[in-house]
């Protein structure tokens, strides 16, 4: 072996050395794209809007505890969110690099709660291998963390009462009550989540404490205010449909429907669209603040996790009204009472009416995302443009809330009362996460 083919090894082997203990990098990006992965998942496992709700929440938090740890700026949320304890803490001894730590449990967690792991297990090694490349001693115990981290989270999450709720009796119609909510058409479907409100809340002391004033008392008698709500969902769906492609009211149903399972029926064929949860249009927009702002990490899992906590408990706010006064939807009373042949320009979600999920839903996020990034902030949401939609432009998140809860009597689904009073309360409930959860030492964001 001559002296030169010597050193040509001893230097291959030094630069191999080299290239595998280089700093692993981490960017905001990579969670994006993990929650943009495990989103596309949920739309085609058609999960219902309060399950897709928990689904974003758990991996947020998992991830948001160990970032934490690494940002004097940032407070744990264990004693601050019901029943979580301290996450384990590292070995001293041992360093790890807190974003793949994040990340993984992030994943991790993720991977438990989804059907189709395919496309999310395929983007995970992606990252594994990109990050084992770069330095493998570091990896492998930053892994190994986030995953123990990961199962501390899990076995959290697996006490929040959803395992017991699959079990529970399905909904039952009561076809002696008029009032009372009855499966819609083109599907018929039974009514979805009905125990939901016996989930464990993140935040509020029970799944009660924002319960909304009572709706309207049912009547159909035409002095009734009732039957008033019901006839302005009727005559505002006349309207706007009779404007045709030129109406804006059906522009911002169509834009903000963002019903999971819409039933198409053609011939004896039946088919069912998908589409993204109102949280998952509301995770989207979090998505596009954080990128408007630059945010790095930290501050991004910080805008997530305070976000989808907001709508996880704004879901479970929302079912549980929506089961307690079990309200019937207007494209049932239209066709009985009123005119056969009508058709909402939505489609019925299979679900009692009162309140309005996409009010209570999106008062909340609305509320929480102006904590994180202030008054005023303008933005185009882009997150329908998959489905086939234009862009639409707001002011600010509260701009935008309030369209998404008009969009419900424009769709006909919904009465006046269930919007504004559900407006109303996912707003109050925001309000309650933001003041509740101590979340920030100092701003990183805009944060007030």
């Amino acid at each position: 072996m001559t002296k030169r083919f010597l050193l040509l090894i001893i230097a291959c082997w030094l630069l191999s050395c080299k290239d595998n203990n280089e700093p692993i990098l981490v960017s905001a990006e990579d969670l994006h794209q993990s929650i943009q992965t495990v989103t596309d998942i949920m739309v085609h496992d058609i999960f219902s809007p309060p399950v897709a709700s928990r689904i974003f929440a758990y991996p947020n938090i998992a991830a948001y505890e160990i970032m934490a740890l690494d940002h004097v700026e940032y407070n744990s949320l264990a004693g601050q969110v019901t029943d979580l304890t301290a996450i384990p803490q590292p070995e001293a001894e041992t360093p790890i690099n807190y974003e793949v730590s994040s990340l993984v449990a992030h994943m991790e967690l993720s991977r438990r709660l989804i059907f189709s792991e395919k496309d999310l297990l395929a983007y995970r090694d992606s990252l594994y291998q990109q990050w084992e490349t770069k330095n493998p001693r570091l990896f492998k115990a930053s892994k190994t963390y986030g995953l123990q981290v990961a199962e501390h989270i899990a076995a959290w999450m697996n006490k929040d009462n959803y395992n017991q709720t699959r079990t529970m009796q399905k909904y039952t119609v009561d076809t002696d009550d008029p009032s009372r909510w009855q499966p819609t058409p083109p599907a018929y479907m039974d009514g979805i989540e009905p125990h939901w409100g016996k989930i464990r809340p993140f935040t509020l002391d029970s799944a009660n404490q924002f319960t909304p004033v009572a709706a309207p008392e049912f009547s159909m008698e035409k002095d009734s205010d009732f039957y008033k709500e019901v006839m302005e969902v009727y005559e505002i769906s006349n309207e706007i449909t009779q404007k045709g492609d030129d109406s804006e009211e059906i522009a911002i149903a169509q834009f903000w429907d963002c019903n999971p399972y819409v039933s198409v029926t053609r011939g004896h064929l039946m088919f069912a669209t998908k589409k993204i949860s109102p949280g998952a249009h509301w995770i989207g927009i979090t998505k596009i603040a954080c990128k408007m702002t630059e945010a790095d990490f930290a501050q991004t899992i910080y805008a997530y996790t305070k976000t989808s906590m907001a709508i996880a408990d704004a879901f479970i706010s929302c079912w549980d009204e929506k089961y307690r006064s079990n309200l019937i939807r207007p494209e049932t009373l239209i066709n009985q009472y009123i005119d056969e042949n009508w058709i909402p320009v939505l489609q019925t979600p299979p679900f009692p009416e009162y309140t309005s999920g996409h009010s209570v839903v999106s008062g909340a996020a609305a509320t929480a995302l102006t904590a994180i990034f202030g008054d005023n902030f303008a933005f185009d949401d882009d997150t329908e443009v998959p489905f086939g939609l234009p862009i639409r432009s707001f002011k600010s998140f509260i701009h935008a809330a309030e369209e998404a809860a008009a969009s419900r009597l424009y769709g006909g689904i919904h009465y006046r009362s269930a919007v504004e009073l559900g407006y109303d309360q996912g707003t109050d409930l925001g309000e309650y996460v933001v003041n509740k959860l101590s979340m920030k030492n100092s701003s990183a964001l805009t944060d007030n």
